[in-house]
Order: structure tokens, then C-alpha cells, then sequence
């Protein structure tokens, strides 16, 4: 904490902050696959659900497959946020620049602003159907752990860069403080969906501010009143305000995943893959029209807020 105070106060503002650039590629790699790993050891040695090891082989392989086009796609496209982040800067747009913000208010307004268009993004994947289609291959994994993080339809990642584009041409976010949000949201989304369980007490301090994975973890029921809550992605905060926030989860009575989705076929790397495009699998929902889940309250007692 004292190396980053000293830092913010060292780090220019205005145009110098530019000459900040992403890491490599094989810098970025490696962080992702370095957290994975120390996070799958603090689930083999402290797991909230104790799995097979078969299992666990088989749905990791799976997941690591989909998380190898997620981070291609997302290597191929990672040049934009950089030109959107030249191209505010150039025209002195957002906040950064209005304000003439120094370097900890441009590291406070860059997080926000990037973390509410983050909680928008995915709040709309739920909201309407043929972005849901995509984002029930994330919802449907029956076996959420760290491998869960990036387990996400290109479809879904486009939709997701497109809002985290904006928000970094709106905030007028520097190239730094990109890097510190990206890196903070990578950590956290392997974190969350981690199959730890944090203490209670700790917990709950910690997501005052912060989403935790117990947090999350109501996200991935297979309830919709709970599926529908916790969308957040770094900061607790926009759910609060969104009126969207759960204090669950009962560990007890939380299943993962999605009615009609658990079938070998459906949950290899080929059905998750052509999955947004079988609008007949699943349940139907009469709301949407949509194929959700929606089981029954005698399959699954709510366990919402305590």
C-alpha cells in the first residue's frame, strides 16, 4: 500500500500519463495463468464443495478451452482501448482532463467509471434475450470455480469490450490507470468465482466495498430471483444503488448452473460454443420467450436475503 501512495504521487497527469503502455502479451499471460494457479491450490487445499478429481479434470478442460478463445479475442482486440485512451487525450475529453484531475483522482474516477459500465454490460446480458443466449454459456457451468472466471462466449466479450471502450473514451481514462483497473478486474474475476468460501465476518467488511466470492456465488444460482442480483464486477457499490444487491448465499441450498443446460452435449466445448444460436434448449421462458431456467420452488428454495 505505501509503494502505491508513492506512486499516485509520483505519476504525471495530463498527456505524460500516456506514455503508460499495457503490459506484453506474455506479461499479461503470465499474471493470469500465475493467479489461476495459486488460487486453484487455495481450492484444492480449503474447497466450499468438495468435488471428484475426474470431475474437476474434465469441466477444467472444458472451461481452459473457452478460456483460450476469451484471451484471444481479447489479445486480438487490445490494441482499441489504448487508441480510445489516445484518442480522449488528443481532445482533452472526460472528466481526467475538465477537471484537471491529479494523479489519485484520475486513478478514482478511471475505476468508477469503468466499473459502472462494467455493471451496466452485464446487467443488459440478463436483461434481454439474445444477449442472454450468449452469456448462459457462462451461467450455465453446474461446477462454478476458478476456471468459471472467463468461461465466456466471444459474443459475450465483444458486447463487454464495446462498453469497457466507451467507458474509457467517456472517464477519458489514462493508459495507467487502465492497466490498474484491468489488472484489479482480472484478479477479481478469477477470485470470485473461486470455489473458496471466505469467512463470514471478513466477508462481510470486505464487501462493503468490494465484490467477494460469497458475493458472487448467488449470481450463479440456478434460482432467477438470485440469478438476477450481485452483477458487479469490482465495486460493491452499483448494486447497492441499482437495487440489485443479495446478501446470500445459504451454501446449503445454492445450485450452480441452468435447467436443460447439464447434458454431456451441452456442456462440451462444441455446445457451449453453438449454444447462444439453440434458442430450443433449455426452458422456455413465457416472459422473454427465451430459453432460461426457471425451476420450480418445491426443486429449489429461495435463498434470498437473510
Amino acid at each position: 500500500m505505501m509503494a502505491t501512495t508513492s506512486l499516485l504521487t509520483r505519476l504525471p497527469a495530463g498527456s505524460e500519463a500516456l506514455n503508460a503502455a499495457l503490459p506484453s502479451n506474455g506479461t499479461r499471460l503470465a499474471f493470469l495463468f500465475a493467479t489461476l494457479g495459486v488460487i486453484a491450490l487455495f481450492e484444492a487445499a480449503f474447497p466450499l464443495f468438495d468435488r471428484a478429481w475426474g470431475h474437476r479434470l474434465r469441466h477444467m478442460g472444458r472451461n481452459l478451452a473457452i478460456t483460450a478463445i476469451f484471451l484471444g479475442l481479447n489479445l486480438l482486440l487490445s490494441p482499441i482501448s489504448p487508441l480510445a485512451t489516445r484518442i480522449s487525450n488528443e481532445a482533452q475529453f472526460g472528466p481526467s482532463y475538465w477537471l484537471r484531475l491529479a494523479p489519485a483522482g484520475q486513478l478514482a474516477v478511471g475505476i468508477i467509471g469503468l466499473d459502472l459500465f462494467a455493471y451496466f454490460a452485464h446487467v443488459t446480458l440478463h436483461k434481454f434475450a439474445w444477449l442472454w443466449r450468449f452469456h448462459r454459456v457462462h451461467h450455465s457451468d453446474n461446477a462454478v470455480d476458478v476456471t468459471t472466471a472467463f468461461r465466456e462466449h466471444p459474443g459475450e466479450t465483444l458486447w463487454r469490450i464495446g462498453w469497457h471502450v466507451a467507458g474509457v473514451f467517456i472517464f477519458g481514462t489514462p493508459m495507467w490507470v487502465l492497466v490498474v483497473y484491468l489488472t484489479l478486474s482480472a484478479f477479481n474475476a478469477q477470485l470470485e468465482h473461486a470455489n473458496i468460501r471466505l469467512p463470514v465476518g471478513l466477508d462481510r467488511w470486505l464487501r462493503l466495498l468490494f465484490v467477494t466470492p460469497n458475493m458472487h456465488k448467488v449470481h450463479h444460482s440456478r434460482h432467477q430471483p438470485e440469478t438476477d442480483t450481485n452483477y458487479a464486477n469490482l465495486l460493491s457499490i452499483w448494486d447497492r444503488l441499482g437495487r440489485t444487491y443479495n446478501r446470500g448465499p445459504r451454501f446449503a441450498e445454492l445450485h450452480y448452473g441452468l435447467d436443460g443446460f447439464d447434458d454431456q452435449d451441452k456442456q462440451s466445448v462444441g455446445g457451449l460454443l453453438k449454444m447462444p444460436f439453440m434458442t430450443s434448449w433449455g426452458r422456455q421462458d413465457t416472459t422473454t420467450g427465451d430459453a432460461r431456467q426457471r425451476p420450480t420452488a418445491s426443486a429449489m428454495p429461495s435463498a434470498l436475503t437473510e
